[in-house]
């Protein structure tokens, strides 16, 4: 079992930060408007639960299998990324809180892509 290291997930920077965004999304679409209960709202809501949890999934993998899972944790984050400017097109949300919440997605991006290149 060469190149096998579990990491314990609840003190990955990037698990800490994808948490932050889902307790930020799950806030944020509970002011949306009913109709978008299963659209918009499912949606992001889904997206940003996947992210700390495709983290934690993978954090007991092969680095191999650790690095699919944050690859998915990152598909999750453009998908939400995406949603959010949906959500801002349709004024669900304000110009500075998508510029806001955008900046901690792309914050998030970088460095779980920064900490999956230390696993090849």
């Amino acid at each position: 079992m060469n190149n096998f290291k579990r990491h314990n997930f609840k003190k990955l920077k990037i698990w800490q930060m994808a948490m932050e965004l889902a307790k930020i999304i799950f806030q944020l679409t509970s002011s949306f408007p009913s109709t978008e209960k299963y659209g918009l709202i499912s949606q992001m809501n889904r997206c940003s639960v996947s992210m700390p949890s495709n983290i934690a999934e993978g954090s007991s993998r092969t680095n191999k299998s650790f690095s699919h899972f944050l690859d998915i944790a990152l598909g999750s984050s453009f998908e939400l990324q995406t949603q959010l400017l949906l959500a801002n097109a349709n004024n669900f949300i304000t110009d500075e809180m998508t510029i806001t919440i955008e900046s901690k997605l792309e914050e998030f991006q970088k460095a779980t892509m920064t900490f999956q290149n230390t696993l090849n």
